[in-house]
């Protein structure tokens, strides 16, 4: 059933056309996300689906008695009401069987709410937009309009959040650049470029291979346009009169040639990696501890950093990543122990609340307060040069910085932080505000860049690509660290019967019924030596070992098996390749594809098991 339906809509803003003749159809059952470069309108597009703007041209028609809620970018609350009241007003109805007031209470102690008698105005800007979030979760909606809702939550509650949507039946629209939340929760990609909306009926790894399928074909269909304009043009060119219906029809299709729209390749935000000499000694902190009002908040941490370093902090809100970044950077001073710089450490930060950006200089000059030109590892560039590469236009150059978006400001932000070529990258949850374009490259030049980061992040995606050490709070100011990413690290905690999450709620948790159990936290990733047997999620034999009837007739199969669905893949790429103009059945074969790689990929993992447990079996025989 059809909710909402957007038919060529165009809205701008200044000179700028955000939504050019743009048409949409939202469905029941529809889990969609919205994605693109900040400052392109995404969040005018949720305005508008809320009702909340109206179109320069085009119509929106939403079905009779449709309700909406809508989570905004900055939520606005009453002063005069606590924040439960804020939360809850209006959301009692006599049809609702529910006590609203008591799962309002639950959700907002999930999302790190405890004072909700308090009055808003001593909110965080944080907790703010996560109490406007379990307001609008609340509300009974047929479709939710969500701005940004994992921005402020910890992994922990982001995960909750992915639980919520996926249980809920209701219909979705959110903008987000959670990359995982994005392949957890959302059916359908709607992505907004230069003014038009192109749909994938897919999650976000799905968008990525359709949408190269789509930009290959239209880049094919460019190159030919761009051959026959030139062989129209040479025709036009030696002379043609226009005096038969032939030659009539000849420059009509050269006149459309010249005309339509291009097909430009996707500029990216990149920048040969920038950074200063870093010498031997860098940033060594011995025995530092920290405690605000008697709450310890950093107990004990030591850690000689190296110049590899990539290190990812984790750990619930308010637990003190913050602090600790301002304590290896001697912003503020330990309670106790020691940190010693390196003569060479040279540090820039990008945090959550840079030094505000002069709203009345143009993009360029405030680049150019900078720098002139840089010179990078791809050569010397100019100014103007690093503002194209971080996709600010001619036009946007020469606009105020106070005309920006929020996003664009951050984006602005972060080239002037890496501007400054530092050794020592200090990002406070850097994936706040920036788009997944930004951030993919962004992420390709922290590969290549060649100093220290330290990044506080909930973003999952980011950490698993960036980090190769996580620093894990885990509680009473106790810091951990991990080797690998994010994925690792969780691995090795679930390996060891360590619950996750209990790096996020400030409790100790370890395994039942073991020795472990009663172990006392000690050097820094004692917990976590052993690593997870990846057999685990099969059943574990203590007795003699043997097959089972079912597990016997497996294993004499399982070769054939694994052969048929390596002979079905080469089938299906061949078959691809010779569907490569037919879009709608290169999708289903691709699907079919990846499928079938699945089902191979569990019978390899099957394969692996079975051929060991009989390798046992014989040596048990022996």
């Amino acid at each position: 059933m059809n909710l909402i339906t957007i038919e060529n809509v165009s809205k701008s803003y200044t000179e700028r056309m955000l939504l050019d003749e743009v048409s949409l159809g939202i469905n029941e059952g529809d889990r969609i996300g919205i994605i693109g470069i900040n400052g392109t309108g995404k969040s005018t597009l949720l305005k508008l689906l809320a009702g909340l703007e109206e179109p320069d041209a085009g119509t929106i028609v939403k079905g009779k008695e449709l309700r909406l809620a809508y989570l905004p970018q900055t939520p606005v609350f009453s002063e005069e009401k606590t924040v439960l009241e804020n939360v809850t007003e209006g959301l009692e109805h006599p049809e609702e069987y529910r006590d609203i007031v008591g799962e309002a209470a639950a959700m907002l102690r999930k999302l790190g709410i405890s004072d909700m008698g308090g009055n808003p105005s001593f909110l965080s800007g944080g907790q703010r937009k996560r109490a406007a979030l379990v307001r609008t979760l609340l509300m009974p909606a047929d479709v939710l309009i969500l701005d940004e809702p994992t921005n402020h939550l910890d992994s922990a509650m982001t995960e909750w959040l992915e639980e919520y949507l996926k249980k809920n039946g209701r219909a979705l629209v959110m903008v987000t650049h959670d990359r995982y939340f994005l392949d957890a929760v959302v059916n359908r990609i709607v992505e907004l470029d230069r003014g038009k909306l192109y749909s994938y009926k897919e999650n976000y790894t799905g968008f990525l291979v359709a949408k190269a399928e789509r930009e290959a074909m239209q880049l094919a269909t460019e190159r030919k346009a761009k051959s026959l304009y030139r062989e129209e043009l040479a025709w036009m060119m030696r002379g043609a009169r226009a005096r038969s219906t032939k030659q009539k029809a000849h420059i009509e299709r050269f006149e459309a040639l010249k005309s339509r729209e291009r097909i430009a390749e996707q500029k990216e935000v990149e920048i040969g990696a920038l950074s200063s000499r870093l010498g031997k000694k860098t940033i060594e902190a011995a025995g530092i501890g920290k405690s605000f009002g008697g709450k310890v908040v950093i107990r004990d941490f030591s850690h000689i950093f190296l110049s590899t370093d990539r290190i990812g902090i984790i750990g619930e809100n308010g637990c003190g990543k913050s602090t600790l970044l301002k304590l290896i950077t001697g912003k503020i001073v330990p309670d106790t122990g020691t940190v010693e710089f390196g003569t060479t450490v040279k540090a820039g930060f990008f945090m959550q609340e840079n030094e505000p950006l002069n709203p009345e200089l143009r993009v360029i000059d405030s680049v150019r307060n900078i720098a002139e030109y840089i010179e990078t590892s791809d050569g010397t560039l100019s100014a103007s040069q690093m503002c194209e590469k971080f996709l600010f236009t001619d036009s946007l150059q020469y606009t105020v910085i106070g005309k920006l978006s929020g996003g664009e400001k951050r984006r602005l932000a972060l080239l002037h932080v890496l501007m400054e070529a530092p050794n020592v990258l200090i990002l406070d949850e850097p994936t706040n505000d920036l788009d997944i374009r930004t951030l993919t490259i962004l992420e390709e030049y922290l590969r290549r860049y060649t100093g220290i980061v330290i990044a506080v992040s909930h973003d999952r995606y980011f950490l698993d690509k960036v980090a190769n050490r996580i620093f894990a709070f885990e509680g009473d100011g106790i810091i951990r660290r991990y080797e690998g990413n994010y994925s690792a690290y969780r691995e090795t905690c679930e390996g060891n019967g360590r619950v996750v999450t209990a790096a996020f709620s400030g409790k100790e948790t370890r395994p039942f019924g073991t020795a472990e159990a009663e172990k006392k936290p000690g050097a820094a990733g004692d917990d976590c030596k052993e690593k997870a047997d990846s057999k685990s999620t099969w059943k574990k034999r203590e007795q003699k070992l043997k097959f089972s009837y079912k597990e016997q007739r497996e294993y004499e199969t399982i070769d054939a098996n694994i052969a048929a669905l390596e002979e079905k893949i080469t089938v299906l790429e061949t078959e691809m390749a010779e569907a490569a103009a037919d879009y709608g059945k290169l999708q289903e074969l691709f699907a079919e594809k990846e499928k079938t790689e699945a089902e191979l990929e569990e019978k390899m993992e099957r394969w692996v098991y079975l051929n060991e447990l009989a390798e046992e079996m014989e040596q048990q025989e022996d």
